[in-house]
């Protein structure tokens, strides 16, 4: 890489032409046009979400140093932005009048509204480092002069290394938290608006694709993608896997479903044929039971209730106070009748028919199963000796 030249640029001069791009989040370009404010390897704009943009024109204001910008020459005569981008858009963004700062008398101000802010703001000289050099040397850069300050997340780094019409594409389709889609990818995966423009949803899809939350795996597919001018299988999966969960359970959302790899069940289950009624009663009659986890509700229903897949539900155990009156009745009640105080072997032939068991000796069961409709109440409640309990598993 070139040794660096070092420039001047007041604030006037670096907005002069800037435009912001509301539906995407971000600056596009800034002095006179000559100067692209977000390539493809910068990440979104965050210092508003942040509350960072004002004091931005704050310290401005005061005459502090905002530090240093660098810039990247292309062979086109062109510059991207390869350090400072989140601080040139918040002065653009001021001084197209896009936020106020509070003065010093409490009152509101806007760019434009007073000469002497307007001065003060316009004549700020920024340092400039103009560079050049290849791509690679670059992307190198980039990661490390951007270790300092709001650390890159995992994905706006593979973003900036695999910058190419790829990532130009899918950061358009999954970085947007303006999109009208939004609202309904949020019901089935854990992000929320502001990661978003981090890059989360984005990291979300390419998991989905790879089949893998391992970073090179994810980096493999980018890499593969690079160049590529769509991202038809991207997004076609992605689709695919939120239209069939939202088409099975349509009807029966719950905030868990977020929490829920859906990716994996597409996988496991979207060929396979469904009972769509008796699903639906399934997952109804278990987001109704107080004693489930919403969470494994819909991969057990999936399964057909499989009784193996019961763990899933985290079905709640009898209390501490329910077992110990339950023990203290079969007991009383067992002592009476000369028989065992586990129901099982008092109807057996050894010698532990009569036998009376402590309660550390025995565990709470449910009389009716609970995968068969059984409650975990008091009046289903029984205490079986452990060997009897385990034998007896769901039946």
């Amino acid at each position: 890489m070139k040794k660096p030249e070092l420039i001047k640029l007041t604030v006037k001069e670096l907005t002069q032409g800037f435009i912001f791009d509301k539906k995407e989040g971000k600056g596009l370009f800034g002095w006179g046009g000559k100067l692209v404010i977000q390539p493809e390897y910068q990440r979104n704009f965050i210092y508003e979400d942040m509350g960072k943009e004002v004091p931005v024109i704050e310290s401005v204001l005061k005459n502090y140093p905002l530090g240093l910008l660098y810039f990247v020459k292309r062979s086109d005569g062109i510059y991207e932005v390869l350090d400072g981008q989140q601080r040139i858009t918040s002065l653009g963004r001021f001084v197209k009048r896009l936020f106020p700062i509070i003065g010093d008398n409490g009152k509101l101000h806007y760019y434009g509204d007073d000469d002497e802010l307007d001065n003060k703001v316009g004549d700020y000289e920024m340092l400039v480092y103009i560079c050049e050099g290849k791509e690679t040397e670059i992307k190198d850069w980039f990661k490390t002069i951007n270790i300092a300050g709001v650390p890159l997340k995992a994905q706006e780094e593979r973003n900036a290394v695999y910058s190419g019409p790829f990532v130009t594409l899918a950061r358009k389709t999954f970085s947007n938290s303006q999109s009208s889609f939004v609202n309904k990818w949020m019901q089935y995966i854990n992000v929320n608006r502001d990661s978003i423009k981090r890059q989360a949803l984005l990291e979300v899809a390419l998991q989905w694709v790879a089949n893998s939350k391992d970073g090179e795996e994810i980096e493999k597919y980018m890499s593969i993608h690079r160049y590529d001018n769509d991202i038809e299988e991207l997004q076609l999966h992605f689709d695919s896997v939120i239209t069939w969960a939202s088409n099975l359970f349509q009807d029966h959302l719950c905030d868990d479903m977020k929490y829920i790899d859906w990716n994996r069940l597409y996988r496991q289950y979207h060929d396979k044929p469904m009972d769509f009624d008796k699903l639906n009663l399934d997952v109804e009659r278990l987001l109704a039971d107080e004693n489930v986890d919403d969470k494994g509700v819909y991969e057990y229903a999936l399964s057909g209730c499989n009784p193996d897949l019961l763990p899933l539900l985290h079905i709640r155990i009898f209390g501490k106070d329910t077992k110990e009156r339950v023990y203290k009745r079969q007991t009383a009640e067992a002592k009476n009748c000369g028989k065992s105080n586990c129901p099982l072997c008092a109807n057996g032939n050894n010698s532990n028919r009569t036998k009376i068991w402590k309660q550390n000796e025995m565990d709470a069961d449910h009389v009716t199963a609970w995968s068969k409709g059984g409650e975990t109440t008091e009046e289903n409640c029984q205490m079986l000796c452990k060997t009897h309990n385990r034998a007896k598993g769901n039946k």
